[in-house]
């Protein structure tokens, strides 16, 4: 269940860097309040997975999951560039996220 809890709140996390952005500094209500929501949902989904999860590989799966999932919305809907670099990078941090979770840190 901790696991569950945790990828929901790596896509949470992605989900309030994209309102981040979108909120255009706080200057914009409804992506600022969209950004307030999901942040404290992502943090209190990270801090309840982390009773059962060891620091390392749930930090790292929480902000691999947001990093790589903004990255791919920024690419596909926000007209961020697309680069081989950039996807190569992406691929780099899921495997760097099932490494450590390989070898053995979560479980």
């Amino acid at each position: 269940m901790a696991w569950l809890v945790l990828i929901i709140s790596g896509f949470l996390e992605a989900g309030w860097a994209v309102s981040l952005k979108l909120s255009e500094g706080f200057s914009r209500l409804v992506p600022s309040v969209t950004f307030l929501v999901l942040a404290a949902g992502s943090f209190a989904g990270l801090a309840w997975a982390m009773r059962a999860l060891p620091v390392g590989p749930a930090y790292a799966v929480w902000t691999g999951i947001g990093a790589a999932l903004t990255a791919v919305i920024g690419m596909v809907w926000l007209g961020d560039t697309v680069s081989v670099i950039k996807v190569v990078s992406i691929v780099l941090i899921i495997a760097g996220v099932f490494g450590l979770n390989l070898a053995g840190g979560g479980h």
